[in-house]
């Protein structure tokens, strides 16, 4: 089944496109040669040592995708995001005096570890999700980038907004995760292509829509899509249910993958998308909480 995840469909093994010669060799579209699979021949001279005397095969090592090992890489992403975010908010400092007045000096390291921060991970992101060969240290580099960017919008939500909204949109990201793993199992969400289509189509528009906003600001154009006003909470709740959809696509994939025996490289792609997931969900409920708590 094709995906129409760009984060996914770069994956012949995750599009079902790899295939099984007579020997049982995987072989790939596009590609001279053959991968070794279960029931590849034996070459006629081998290593004396491996011979077998008639006892029971020795077990072969497979280095598939298991849940343990998207949880551990997903643990490794998240975890570097955190530090990042932290190192960033203790580096940034206090934006203000205590009097009310800003410290000009840590609102400059705000303001360029948010653009140097969201502009990396944004580059990173879409290199992660287009290339067709997963690369762990781009997906780290993308977790670090990110980090940094949250850890700085994250310090200013809190100096603006204040009583702990941060560590509430933290337990409520968690707690989306918590929610939707376990709606998915026990209602046993089956995920179809229109449902598919639906979802990237709304990340893709919504994305499209901040950098159109972003880039009319800087023309002195304020769209309102992403203020703290009546459409800004619209957006964000619509932004917040995109994210759970895309928490679904990403458990189905991962499901589908273990299950079709992906190699455990792959873990690394699912812990990219599940890092993408929670970091939309986490800054549109920044968002929301923002925009009810007003100013």
């Amino acid at each position: 089944m094709r995906s129409n995840n760009p984060v996914f469909n770069r994956s012949a093994e995750f599009n079902g496109t790899a295939t099984q010669n007579a020997y049982g060799n995987t072989t790939y579209p596009g590609a001279g040669g053959a991968q070794p699979g279960y029931g590849t021949p034996q070459q006629p001279y081998s290593d004396p040592s491996t011979w077998s005397t008639g006892g029971p095969a020795a077990p072969v090592a497979t280095d598939r995708m298991t849940i343990d090992s998207v949880v551990q890489k997903t643990a490794m992403t998240l975890g570097l995001v955190i530090l990042g975010a932290a190192i960033t908010w203790y580096y940034i400092g206090d934006i203000s005096y205590g009097t009310g007045l800003a410290d000009q000096a840590a609102i400059g390291k705000l303001s360029a570890a948010i653009m140097l921060g969201s502009g990396g991970a944004f580059i990173l992101s879409l290199v992660n999700s287009f290339k067709r060969v997963v690369s762990p240290g781009l997906v780290l580099a993308f977790a670090a980038a990110e980090g940094v960017a949250l850890g700085a919008l994250s310090k200013a939500f809190e100096a603006w907004y204040g009583g702990g909204i941060v560590m509430t949109a933290m337990l409520g990201t968690f707690g989306a995760l918590a929610g939707t793993l376990a709606t998915y199992r026990f209602f046993d969400i089956k995920v179809g292509g229109k449902f598919r289509t639906f979802v990237i189509a709304g990340m893709f528009g919504m994305v499209g829509l901040s950098l159109l906003s972003f880039v009319l600001s800087m023309f002195g154009i304020d769209t309102g899509l992403f203020g703290t006003g009546g459409l800004g909470l619209v957006t964000a709740i619509i932004g917040l249910t995109l994210g759970v959809f895309m928490l679904i696509l990403d458990f189905d994939f991962v499901e589908n993958g273990i299950a079709a025996g992906l190699p455990e490289r792959e873990s690394w792609r699912a812990a990219f998308a599940l890092t993408v997931s929670l970091v939309w969900i986490y800054t549109n409920l920044l968002r929301i909480l923002a925009i009810l708590r007003g100013d």
